[in-house]
């Protein structure tokens, strides 16, 4: 494997380096954990393509993307929700 130098501050270099430690894992390992878990613009359209091709073949229905686009955000939705009955509970405590 090719590698190569990323220049960082001292601070950021220890700070990544105690979490790879503490997972047992180098540097490099570490940043190319984190790389791989942050997809591109270009990699999220395609896993939202892919997604939207799932739901219209689930569902057999022909959705267009506007009208994905229109649709309400669901899970954003449950989050607010959610948020709110913690917040609740956590006043009422």
């Amino acid at each position: 494997m090719a590698s190569t130098t990323i220049q960082v501050s001292r601070e950021t270099r220890d700070h990544l380096a105690a979490l790879a430690g503490e997972r047992g894992l180098t540097l490099g390992q570490l940043v190319q954990q984190l790389a791989e878990q942050q997809p591109t613009a270009e990699q999220r359209a395609e896993r939202l393509a892919a997604a939207r091709r799932h739901v219209r073949d689930v569902i057999g229905l022909g959705i267009s993307d506007e009208e994905f686009d229109q649709a309400p955000d669901i899970l954003g939705n449950i989050y607010r929700i959610a948020a709110a009955k913690a917040a609740a509970a956590r006043d009422a405590a």
